[in-house]
């Protein structure tokens, strides 16, 4: 006799904070009830076999030579498997199972983080030797296997989010620092604009273009600090900087004291939720104005829904393309309906648990 399990981690959008870890200021994320479910058994031959009906795809490949070598860029279910030998974990038996999900791909709802955190928790079960892991170490080891493994760009806040659910909280510098709350909030409606995302575009100019503002101010004020420079003191740099990066500096001060204005909120567990509403609203107009990663049909979709009721909305991800969310806890079903109308595709999410297990149970090999 021996057990299958079943395992779901939801996806994430980004309330506060877009485009500010990679400068070092902190993010505010939330799991969301759309996620990624692997149910899987052991097997008595020495491989992995996956179906994932949903992309009409099959992975397989064999366990009886590890490590394993990969076959292409951001191969996560090999890498997984090679991050946990090297945490002492061993297989000698095969994993056969099926990936269902929806969370939508490619479009900034952190799917691919999902699958990873999820296939990391069935592995380290199904081992020779099984652990029940964390939900943070599971964070940290998806966090390797996608983004060490293969040299990506990219922080924590998406395995993190997933993984421990709720509204997160997280510093990545000086050195990782991560809250949780447990606020009750109403609906969301999340609107895929059916855009492809333009990430390489909008970081070379968002990413990079902000890096070379704060060397150019440094150069000039060496202790000038994005974590501690009022808003109104942005103007005494503007002799430094081009029209673009003047933009970006006082967009991400605008974003910075957005994030923490609702930190300060998720913290007394008091919400106010129009006034959440608006935060996301202000951090979009940064977002469209100041760091122009927004689209003319993520803009609409957003008004619309704002029109239609929500409270405020904002892009969610990189940016370019991909996902937006409205914050609407009063008629979601009409928000949702304008935003496809403004040629969106529209899901009524909520905030989700994170990394859930779902009891064994017993079958014959």
């Amino acid at each position: 006799m021996s057990f299958s399990l079943s395992i779901s981690t939801p996806g994430r959008i980004c309330l506060f904070g877009e485009h500010q870890d990679y400068l070092g200021l902190p993010v505010i994320a939330a799991a969301i009830s759309r996620r990624i479910q692997i149910t899987a058994e052991p097997t008595t031959q020495p491989e992995v076999r996956l179906f994932l009906p949903d992309i009409d795809a099959e992975e397989r490949f064999s366990l009886a030579t590890l490590p394993l070598t990969y076959e292409r860029d951001r191969d996560y279910f090999r890498s997984a498997v090679n991050i946990l030998l090297r945490e002492g974990f061993r297989f000698s038996v095969g994993i056969q199972g099926e990936v269902r999900g929806n969370i939508p791909i490619n479009s900034g709802t952190s799917s691919s983080s999902a699958l990873l955190i999820t296939w990391l928790a069935i592995l380290s079960q199904l081992a020779d030797n099984p652990q029940q892991l964390s939900a943070r170490r599971l964070a940290e080891l998806a966090y390797m296997a996608e983004i060490l493994e293969f040299g990506e760009p990219g922080g924590m806040m998406d395995h993190y989010a997933t993984a421990v659910g709720g509204i997160i909280y997280l510093e990545s510098k000086p050195a990782i620092h991560l809250e949780s709350f447990q606020c009750r909030l109403g609906s969301f409606v999340l609107g895929d604009s059916c855009q492809p995302k333009d990430t390489i575009g909008v970081l070379r100019h968002v990413k990079f273009g902000m890096l070379g503002a704060m060397e150019k101010i440094r150069q000039y004020d060496p202790g000038f600090s994005l974590d501690s420079c009022p808003q109104e003191k942005a103007d005494d740099y503007r002799h430094l900087l081009t029209s673009d990066e003047t933009a970006l500096l006082k967009g991400n001060l605008s974003d910075r004291d957005v994030l923490r204005e609702a930190l300060t909120m998720f913290k007394s567990g008091v919400i106010d939720h129009q006034r959440l509403g608006t935060l996301l609203t202000i951090h979009q107009t940064s977002l469209r104005e100041a760091k122009r990663v927004s689209t003319p049909r993520i803009d609409r979709m957003i008004e619309e829904a704002i029109k239609a009721g929500a409270y405020g909305g904002k892009i969610n991800g990189s940016g370019g393309g991909g996902c937006m969310f409205a914050y609407a806890p009063e008629n979601p079903e009409v928000v949702a309906e304008v935003i496809e109308r403004a040629g969106g595709k529209a899901y009524i999410i909520r905030v989700d648990q994170g990394v859930s297990v779902r009891p064994a149970h017993e079958y014959s090999l």
